[in-house]
């Protein structure tokens, strides 16, 4: 029976099954738009359209953000929906929809929906790209330690897989120009380098690299670019044009999108995804096909739908005011602190080079002392950075954090700092 069953009579079950009208009411976030009378009261109603605890001051948005609570109740109904019907969404429904998922995170990045697929996270996304390469023995990769480090974690398995040579160097915190940086990358490329990984945005300090000038630079010596986005795509106002022509791009999409967990991108240039080895065998789908890294088999697909309403979402508020938003957060905070004499700030001055994301320490005591006290005794949450090159906590606040949030963070700081 559900086998002869058209398009048609198949969404006329789906909404049967729920209370949402086939064509979307205004989100929360949209009436904030046509209610805001200035930038205060907007971005008051954005904080009510996010189910945000009250049990504690949410600092630490950049590994999970909380979705937009209609990004969320939607993403609920996909799941009950898909539910009543079960495998005959997956069989006949699912991949037209995760079309329509790919062609609008395309349209976000500026790239083609055949260069585009969605993964679960970045770490996925990028390892992809890593164990996809022909790696030969004495092939050398450039990265830097302050990397994630499920990254530089397969970038050693294949050094022991396949006997090629990681070369690691240490971005500075507070660089001097990007000509330094630059510099740093382009002194550790041989003849033997075939890829470059860097940052968009270091995750542990929140500073943003000049992505373009690296890649240019690595082209030149006729390196591959692969680009960690985790913290950049949906938070800073970009399209893949702008990275300088970068070969392989990863990011999540439950961080600064705001889908909900379990969503990530990958983005590989057209003409290198014939050279890369899937995870994942598919007979199904062409050596230059990005589909076929992109074997998923049975998953939770409500998740993919769900990328649909959390760019509406994202699009309602508009990446530029967005980013102009976040970085007037952590510029609203760190500056209160920057010049006292027990508070160290490991993210760059120059406004350009962050945006929501910064870390900060306190001389003398250790990251997970200052991370413990600020929740136990103020109820901040935030997390631990404790490397060779950071020591502090990274701090990201998001939309919905107010102002108040952030004088109660810069009382702490300056009582723990005495």
């Amino acid at each position: 029976m559900l086998s002869i069953l058209s398009t048609r009579q198949f969404l006329k079950t789906l909404a049967g099954i729920t209370t949402v009208a086939p064509t979307l009411s205004l989100t929360d976030c949209e009436k904030a738009v046509a209610k805001a009378t200035g930038p205060d009261d907007f971005w008051q109603q954005i904080r009510a359209a996010y189910p945000v605890t009250k049990d504690f001051i949410q600092l630490e948005n950049g590994y999970y953000s909380l979705a937009a609570q209609d990004v969320l109740d939607r993403y609920q109904q996909h799941i009950r929906s898909i539910n009543a019907v079960s495998s005959y969404y997956m069989r006949t429904r699912q991949f037209d929809d995760k079309v329509t998922s790919h062609r609008q995170l395309a349209s976000l990045l500026g790239c083609s929906p055949d260069e585009v697929i969605i993964t679960r996270n970045t770490t996925e996304s990028l390892d992809t790209i890593i164990s996809g390469i022909d790696w030969k023995a004495g092939d050398e990769a450039v990265m830097a330690e302050q990397d994630y480090g499920a990254m530089l974690d397969m970038f050693k398995l294949q050094a022991r897989r396949y006997g090629m040579v990681n070369r690691v160097v240490s971005i500075p915190n507070h660089p001097a120009s990007d000509d330094e940086l630059v510099r740093l990358y382009e002194q550790a490329i041989t003849p033997k380098t075939r890829m470059l990984m860097v940052c968009h945005m270091v995750n542990i300090t929140g500073q943003i690299m000049p992505v373009r000038k690296i890649t240019e630079m690595a082209h030149r010596h006729n390196v591959e670019v692969l680009v960690d986005g985790a913290h950049a795509f949906a938070h800073l106002d970009f399209t893949i044009a702008d990275l300088g022509g970068c070969d392989y791009y990863g990011t999540s999409l439950h961080k600064w999108l705001g889908t909900p967990l379990g969503a990530g991108l990958l983005y590989v240039r057209r003409d290198k995804i014939k050279p890369l080895w899937p995870l994942f065998g598919d007979s199904s789908v062409a050596d230059d096909d990005i589909r076929k890294l992109n074997h998923t088999g049975t998953h939770p697909v409500a998740t993919d739908l769900a990328i649909q309403d959390a760019i509406r979402f994202h699009q309602t508020i508009g990446i530029a005011r967005k980013e102009s938003r976040l970085r007037y957060l952590q510029r609203y905070w760190t500056d209160q602190v920057r010049q006292h004499p027990r508070i160290v700030l490991n993210t760059p001055f120059d406004p350009a080079r962050s945006c929501a994301i910064a870390n900060v320490g306190i001389r003398g005591t250790a990251p997970a002392d200052l991370a413990k006290r600020l929740f136990d005794q103020y109820r901040i949450f935030t997390v631990a950075i404790d490397s060779p090159a950071v020591q502090g906590v990274r701090v990201t606040p998001h939309l919905y954090t107010t102002i108040a949030e952030l004088d109660t963070f810069v009382k702490a700081l300056r009582e723990l700092a005495g």
